[in-house]
């Protein structure tokens, strides 16, 4: 079960989170990967204001997490600076999992520890359609996203990603 979609612009990329927040509970974990620059934090502003977030969304690179308040609670982690394992369990981490979704940038560095009832997100550069243009994958799996997938794929329909 997957979903490829292409995006032009950063606002076609934020709707594609909106789309997929919209899909999102407490307990849901979202693992962003692409290079840098690729547009993950534009990706979560999408996907926080699909979740009820008011509040400006800002990369939490030196944070390493920012928390948002929303019809359901947003983690925001990028453990791109983390040099230990260790420093998942310092700031909390499995207690982020069970209070809000967790969104967590750059998670193929920590892939090994995750839970794999999750939604993995590529973003990928499409420079052969321009500087803007970006191609989704999006993978959910582990059993809760069984009956979910249909609803998802819905969510994801207008932006070509059924």
């Amino acid at each position: 079960m997957h979903v490829v979609l292409s995006t032009d612009d950063s606002t076609r990329t934020e709707a594609v989170g909106e789309a997929l927040g919209s899909q999102l509970r407490v307990g849901d974990l979202v693992v962003l990967t692409g290079d840098l620059g690729t547009g993950k934090t534009t990706f979560t502003k999408g996907l926080a204001r699909g979740l009820g977030v008011t509040d400006r969304v800002t990369s939490p690179t030196f944070t390493i997490v920012q928390e948002y308040d929303g019809t359901v609670p947003v983690a925001h982690v990028d453990v791109y600076r983390l040099e230990r394992i260790q420093e998942l369990h310092d700031f909390g981490f499995e207690e982020l999992l069970e209070t809000r979704v967790t969104v967590v940038e750059w998670g193929e560095a920590i892939a090994l520890v995750l839970p794999r009832d999750r939604v993995d997100v590529r973003i990928e550069m499409d420079e052969a359609r321009g500087d803007d243009a970006r191609v989704l994958q999006i993978v959910p799996t582990g059993t809760s996203w069984n009956p979910r997938f249909a609803a998802l794929e819905d969510a994801l329909r207008p932006f070509g990603g059924a």
